[in-house]
């Protein structure tokens, strides 16, 4: 009989907390660096799907459908961190499986989360910048950075409960995407099980922190292009209000948050009550 070609719910919440168990045992300076290039990662991935989709969100009756073929390009960068090797944040969640097992200390997991994120932080900013100083952005006549302001505004014109809720959503689904990858046994099966939650989260608008280190950075930069700023047509009152501290305070803190709670709550934590609490 052939062999069994991926794992079953039990079979992956034991590969989550092996996985868990040599995440949490990572240096912190390797933390970083892998950090740094799922940051990256990510970060291609955002501009690939904007670059994809920039002239169906132009006009609101195309709006969805650019969601949608947005969708089709950003799963790359979950499945380049999962497949090519690199720590990603919100993935990192599935870590509490492990601390509930108590193989891993809470202690060992903060550690684990904070160096990713700031890694996932530098690499992602390091790209928007990268982006806007090349002129990709002058794309569509300019469209292209004129939807990347727009992009961030929306972002950091999201009320705090609303940030949250968007994240919780949105890392219940990418955990699951890693949760799948994790059941998975070849390389197909892997790019899979990960492109499809992926591809949900992006068509339905949700928000993901490490994604937003770009997208909101990318804004910021832009902004200060006047082509960009002008294909924008916000206002200079609304420009004024994509800036650093409204990146971190307005959207980055609550989407974290929701994060945490929709990847290590909804997924590794009621994984593991359903499979291993006794």
């Amino acid at each position: 009989m052939s062999e069994k070609m991926y794992c079953d719910p039990a079979e992956m919440l034991e590969v989550t907390v092996q996985k868990g168990i040599a995440k949490a045992s990572t240096s912190v300076w390797k933390l970083l660096c892998l950090g740094f290039l799922a940051g990256v990662f990510i970060a291609f991935a955002s501009e690939g799907s904007n670059m994809a989709a920039f002239g169906l969100f132009a006009k609101p009756e195309t709006y969805g459908l650019g969601k949608f073929v947005a969708g089709l390009i950003f799963p790359v960068g979950l499945i380049l961190v999962l497949l090519a090797g690199a720590e990603l944040f919100t993935g990192n969640n599935l870590i509490i499986a492990a601390v509930l097992e108590k193989k891993v200390s809470f202690s060992a997991m903060l550690k684990n989360w904070i160096a990713v994120y700031i890694g996932n932080l530098i690499g992602s900013v390091f790209i928007a910048f990268l982006i806007v100083q090349s002129g990709q952005l002058s794309s569509g006549a300019s469209l292209l950075g004129g939807i990347t302001i727009k992009i961030a505004y929306g972002k950091v014109s999201l009320s705090f409960v609303q940030a949250v809720f968007l994240g919780i959503m949105c890392n219940w689904l990418v955990c699951l995407a890693v949760w799948l990858c994790y059941g998975a046994k070849d390389m197909t099966g892997k790019m899979l099980a990960a492109f499809f939650p992926i591809w949900l989260f992006i068509t339905s608008g949700f928000e993901h922190s490490v994604a937003n280190m770009y997208y909101i950075p990318a804004g910021i930069f832009s902004k200060s292009v006047p082509a960009y700023a002008a294909a924008s047509g916000l206002s200079a009152e609304a420009l004024s209000n994509i800036n650093w501290a409204a990146f971190f305070i307005k959207n980055l803190m609550p989407v974290t948050l929701g994060n945490i709670i929709g990847g290590a709550f909804f997924v590794g934590m009621f994984y593991w009550i359903c499979y291993k609490k006794k």
